[in-house]
């Protein structure tokens, strides 16, 4: 597992620092928000496994940030803790209704704080709510977004899966293998914005294995654009030889050396406009059919 990524949204400089300090200090990888609405952009672009939110913000209040999270596909899974000077139990009863998992008032403990944070990403993990390498909603968040879709119209679900991350892994390790999955789940998100909609989904299913649920106008362009910046991109992964050469040469369990291409996405698309579907089981089985038919598909790997 990667480190769990916290935002910090405080516009105060001394508790800001010192909580990206101490966090830091733990082991998690930490960025700071000044502003509402810069937390929201900050979020928007890499997700983070949980947010440490001020309620007095200069621009928008901490209740109008959580809102917005909690009203949107995409950022609707993160855990919230509200950290604040107000200790009126009506604060705290808006800031539960909206929808944060916690509430802590300053003067905080910060061994208290520390506390608070790991429980609720632990929590969020332990109920297979999101991955723990790409902080995007896993397990039951998918199948909530299915069984909400199931039964309406216009909607695309994609499949994903990088060709050849087995045998990456194997020679580049599992922390350089965790680097890719994160860059995946960030390039989803910026094709998203760029050629999707408000409401699209990102999900992470397992291991090397994305899914989206977007609209069938925009699914087609999503594919596309998703294949060929992945193709490029991620040979930043691989040192200057493989690149070079185009493949990798992986021990296999005989001993002997086997060639493998660089890592691709595969890419299956369903809709409801295609054929109809009795269960969310049959949308993902169809969606895995099809992306295992996905030209330039090498199973390998």
């Amino acid at each position: 597992m990667g480190k769990a990524r916290l935002l910090i949204t405080e516009d105060d400089v001394d508790i800001s620092n010192m909580l990206k300090i101490y966090f830091t200090g733990l082991g998690y990888e930490v960025d700071v928000a000044m502003r509402g609405s810069e937390a929201l952009e900050k979020t928007r672009q890499v997700l983070p496994h949980l947010i440490v939110l001020d309620i007095m913000l200069p621009d928008i209040d901490g209740y109008e940030v959580c809102r917005n999270l909690r009203t949107s596909t995409r950022t609707s899974h993160i855990p919230v803790i509200f950290l604040t000077q107000k200790d009126e139990r009506s604060d705290r009863l808006q800031g539960l209704e909206l929808g944060a998992d916690d509430y802590i008032t300053k003067p905080f403990d910060i061994e208290e704080l520390k506390l608070r944070v790991q429980g609720a990403i632990r929590r969020s993990e332990r109920e297979s709510l999101t991955d723990p390498r790409s902080g995007l909603p896993a397990g039951r968040l998918i199948e909530e977004q299915l069984r909400k879709i199931i039964r309406e119209k216009g909607w695309a679900f994609l499949d994903l899966r990088i060709n050849n991350f087995v045998a990456f892994k194997d020679v580049y390790g599992f922390v350089a293998g965790d680097d890719v999955l994160r860059f995946a789940g960030m390039l989803i998100g910026e094709v998203l914005d760029e050629i999707g909609t408000s409401g699209d989904f990102i999900g992470h299913a397992g291991d090397d294995n994305f899914i989206i649920i977007t609209t069938e106008a925009t699914a087609a362009a999503i594919r596309q654009r998703l294949k060929d910046r992945f193709a490029e991109e991620v040979q930043t992964h691989y040192n200057f030889m493989d690149r070079q050469q185009g493949f990798i040469m992986v021990l296999n369990a005989e001993g002997q050396t086997e060639k493998f291409p660089l890592m691709s996405l595969a890419v299956g698309i369903v809709a409801p406009a295609q054929q109809s579907f009795a269960d969310i089981r049959e949308i993902t089985e169809m969606a895995a059919e099809a992306r295992r038919q996905d030209v330039g598909n090498a199973p390998k790997g």
